[in-house]
Parts: structure tokens; C-alpha cells; sequence
């Protein structure tokens, strides 16, 4: 295999991603663009982790034409190698010892990506057969056994998507139980579950993998919550539970007329493009699954009526890359309130982080007892407890970047589609600076941010003085800068005036004095 792997920040964390090829033609096209393809990644990682500590990373595997069967070896290999780099002097057959120049311990992070989803737990069982320290934080994504927080079972992605939804709502003063939606991704995925159990709004129409699922006056939610409980596809809703115009047409169908005349011929194709097609129109626009660039700039014109309306008035992407920048800044200037991908979906990048903090938190006795499934298939309290922490971290987060993003957008008349990025590019711009300031130094300050920034039920168990002396510098400096830049920026806008950060700093250091 070929490998690359390419980080923003000294701590950083990001997925590893096996990349196949059908053939060698297309090994050839993978082989020329693996590492701008990597490069891309890790960048747009870097700025999805605008509010936590760990910076953006990407890791890239390209197995060898032969050797597209063989993706676990070739992880094992990879890791291996990055262990190699990050264990100074600990490489198993080698006779000499790598040299170090860099003269500092280094942390790295890995997560799920494509075709690595189920290895996390031999990553981090096999970091610590090497020695490694981290061996407890060295991946994420790991089972519950491993002291891992899956993010579907807790909602975590969906807890900063609907933060979106309800902003919007607060904002415009509605009621959600009157709003309508419509979903892409369906009751048997991890967002589309999670938002259908979240939400109290009139769903009028979902697609999953199925087929489309589609009732003018809105779905039995019931039967639609029971469908999302299960984990099951909408090919499985009763249908006797439709109302007059409902309807559910299946992959599989052929020749289906609809309650209103329209005859189906294909339901493939039907479900392929239903999210273009006119019967799917609301209030509300959640794609929680679907191709990416699934609407562009050559088929955005669907989603107009012939009046120049559009079918939804407020989308909140929850699904990775499903609109085109293009797409997007059209929809806005047609009015519609939509946010985008890397604002809204970031709620499993904190979960993970959150999940990485716990690990270098505890001794290895501490973990097992706190952090894992016990032997009982029990859940400790202390867990239960920090998951919780998590989800209030996220929506808090989340909430703060909406209000930013609303009120930026009222001031400036900029698409908040830009605006997006224009606030990860400041946040993470002033973090870099933050690294050249002495303000870590300043102990009132450095105590008053880190209990600000630490969750409240880690603080309770280990207390300040212990989480500093256990974590690594590098990474609680990490806490520190993110804190203080996605707080400053979420308050004072992605153009603060010249003086700002003073004033921003200077009730910190009032508040710290008064503190301690």
C-alpha cells in the first residue's frame, strides 16, 4: 500500500480512510491524486474543529492492485508505522534507534473513515502492546468495552443538527409541531434515526435506501418514531397508518400511480431524484443522508416554483457536502435561511473530543472502572454522567455558533453559507496566534479557563490540580487557545474591532482575580 498522513496542528486528530480501486486504471488516478486528495481532508478537518482543542489530521491508505482484499493488514501496517514515528526507540526488528530531532513527546489521534470503522479497537489495544502512554486515547470510535461514546447511540451529530432547527424556530417565532420537513436519510441511519426521535415537527416525506416515504399532512409519527427505535427502513412503515394522499413507493416498484394521478414508472429512479421533485416541498429541509453535491449548480433550479418561491424556507444540512457552495449562495439570495454542513454536523467531532479528554484524564485502573462496560454489561454512573456533560457541551456550542452566524449575517448581509467559513478561518487563525501569547503562563487565568472549558463531571471526580498534572501540556495549551478563540469569536463577531479582544481578556483577568 501507499500511505500518507497530514496534520494542521501539533495536537491533531482526524479519520484514517482506506481508498479502493476497481481497477488499475483507476489505481493509477488514486496512486497521482492520494496526497492532495489527504491534503484537502485534513484542511477541512482543520476547520470543522474549530471549538476543540485537537487540530484537523487525515490519514489516507491506497492498497495496491492486489491487494484490495488485504485492508486490515494494510492498517495494521499503517499504524505500525505511525507508532514507529510517534515511540521514539520502540520499534520492534529494528536494530537502531529512529532519531529524534523533534526532542518532545508527540500525541496523535485517529477516528473511523471509510473502510476503517471496525479496526479502532485493535488500534488502540495494539498501541498499548507497543507502550505506547496514550494508548487509551490513540483512537476514537472505539466500543463501549474500550471506554468508547458511540455517536449514534447518544445522538451526538444530531444534537448540534437540531440546535439549527430550533434556532431558526426561536428566531422566527414559530412552533415547530406546525413546521413541516422534509428528510433525506431515513429511520434505519444514525442522523436520520436520531432526528426523527428528536423532533416534534409534521414530517411529510422521508427517503432512505428503500424507497420515499411521503404524506401531505404529515406522517403517523408514532409509527414513524417506532420505524427510527427499531433502526428500520421505511419499507417496513404500516402503511394502513398513510392518510388519504400518502404514499410509499419501494426501489423495487414499477408502475405505481400515485393518489394523485402521477404514474411512477421506476421507483430507483424515483427515489434517486425525489428530493428535486416538487411533491417533496415544506418548511424545513434536513438532509441527513444522501449523495454528496447531491443538489448543484445545474439542477438547484428545481427547488423554485414557477413564481420564483422556493420549496423550503429554512435547510439545515446535516449531511456531509449534500448542496454545492454554488447551490447554497443561490438558495440564499432566494431567501432561504440555510446553514451548512461543517456548522451544523459538528457535534461527533466534540463527542470525540470529549471522549479523548476522558482517556488522558484517567490512570488505566480509573478508565476500566469509569469509562468501560463492566464485566455485567453494565454502564457506570460516572459514564452515564459524562455522556451527558457531552451533549450539553454540544448544543451549547452548537447554540453559540447559530447565534453568531444569525446575528453576522442581520449585520453584515453576508450568506451565512460564507459566513460559516469565514468563522472557522478566524477562529482558528486566532487560536495560531493565541500559541505566541504568554497568557497560559498567567495561573489565575490559565485555572479560571480550564474550569471553564473542562466538563463538569470530569472536574467533580479528579479536581483541577490532578486533570493538569495527568493531561499533556501540548494538549491542555490546546483547550486553552480553543477555548478563548471560539468564545471570543462566537461573541464578537468574525470582525471585531480593534480593541475587542482586550476588553474580552480583560474581564477574564477581573474574573480570574476575583476567583482566586
Amino acid at each position: 500500500f501507499r500511505g500518507f498522513h497530514v496534520r494542521f496542528q501539533d495536537v491533531a486528530r482526524g479519520g484514517i480512510r482506506i481508498v479502493r480501486s476497481r481497477n488499475r486504471e483507476a489505481y493509477s488516478i488514486n496512486q497521482r491524486t492520494l496526497f492532495d486528495e489527504n491534503y484537502s481532508l485534513a484542511s477541512t478537518q482543520h476547520r470543522k474543529n474549530k471549538d476543540i482543542p485537537e487540530g484537523g489530521s487525515k490519514g489516507t491508505i491506497l492498497l495496491n492492485p492486489d491487494a484490495q482484499e488485504k485492508s486490515f493488514v494494510a492498517f495494521e501496517k499503517y499504524v505500525d508505522a505511525m507508532l514507529d514515528l510517534l515511540l521514539t526507540g520502540q520499534s520492534p526488528g529494528i536494530k537502531d534507534r529512529l532519531v529524534d530531532r523533534l526532542g518532545r513527546n508527540e500525541i496523535l489521534f485517529f477516528g473511523p473513515d471509510e473502510g476503517t470503522a471496525g479496526f479502532m479497537d485493535w488500534a488502540s489495544q495494539h498501541a498499548r502492546k507497543r507502550g505506547a502512554p496514550f494508548w487509551k486515547a490513540f483512537t476514537t470510535g472505539k466500543s463501549q468495552h474500550l471506554g468508547g461514546i458511540p455517536h449514534d447511540t447518544y445522538g451526538m451529530t444530531t444534537r448540534s443538527v437540531h440546535q439549527y432547527v430550533l434556532g431558526i424556530i426561536r428566531q422566527l417565532g414559530l412552533d415547530e409541531a406546525a413546521c413541516s420537513k422534509f428528510q433525506t436519510g431515513g429511520p434505519d441511519g444514525d442522523l436520520g434515526s436520531n432526528e426523527i426521535k428528536i423532533s416534534c415537527d409534521r414530517t411529510v416525506a422521508v427517503v432512505d435506501g428503500s424507497g420515499v416515504l411521503c404524506d401531505p399532512l404529515g406522517i403517523d409519527r408514532a409509527e414513524l418514531t417506532r420505524l427510527a427505535s427499531e433502526r428500520q427502513m421505511i419499507q417496513n412503515f404500516d402503511l394502513t397508518k398513510l392518510g388519504p394522499q400518502g404514499f410509499r413507493v419501494l426501489v423495487d416498484d414499477f408502475q405505481v400511480t400515485l393518489p394523485d394521478g402521477t404514474l411512477v414508472q421506476d421507483g430507483l429512479s424515483f427515489r434517486n431524484t425525489f428530493h428535486l421533485n416538487k411533491m417533496a416541498a415544506a418548511d424545513f429541509f434536513v438532509p441527513c443522508g444522501g449523495r454528496p453535491e447531491s443538489i448543484d449548480i445545474n439542477n438547484v433550479g428545481t427547488l423554485f416554483e414557477d413564481d420564483g418561491s422556493t420549496r423550503f424556507k429554512y435547510v439545515v444540512e446535516g449531511a456531509n457536502l449534500f448542496f454545492t457552495q454554488d447551490a447554497r449562495l443561490r438558495l440564499e439570495k432566494a431567501g432561504v435561511h440555510l446553514f451548512k454542513d461543517a456548522s451544523a454536523n459538528k457535534g461527533g467531532v466534540t463527542s470525540s473530543s470529549l471522549e479523548v479528554l476522558a482517556a488522558l484524564s484517567f490512570d488505566d485502573g480509573e478508565f476500566g472502572r469509569l469509562m468501560c462496560r463492566q464485566e455485567d454489561g453494565s454502564l457506570p454512573a460516572f459514564y452515564q454522567e459524562y455522556v451527558a456533560d457531552v451533549q450539553k457541551a454540544i448544543e451549547a456550542n452548537a447554540a453559540r455558533e447559530f447565534e453568531c452566524l444569525w446575528n453576522e449575517s442581520k449585520r453584515t448581509g453576508k450568506p451565512k453559507s460564507i459566513l460559516s467559513d469565514d468563522l472557522s478561518v478566524a477562529i482558528v487563525e486566532l487560536r495560531k496566534s493565541l500559541e505566541s501569547t504568554n497568557l497560559w503562563d498567567d495561573l489565575p487565568l490559565r485555572h479560571l479557563v480550564m474550569r471553564e472549558a473542562l466538563p463538569a463531571r470530569l472536574l467533580k471526580e479528579l479536581g483541577i490540580d490532578v486533570i493538569l498534572e495527568r493531561v499533556p501540556q501540548n494538549y491542555l495549551k490546546a483547550i486553552f487557545g480553543a477555548y478563548l478563540a471560539s468564545h471570543f469569536v462566537y461573541e464578537y463577531g468574525t470582525e471585531p474591532g480593534q480593541f475587542a479582544f482586550f476588553e474580552y481578556m480583560s474581564k477574564y483577568r477581573a474574573k480570574a482575580e476575583t476567583t482566586n
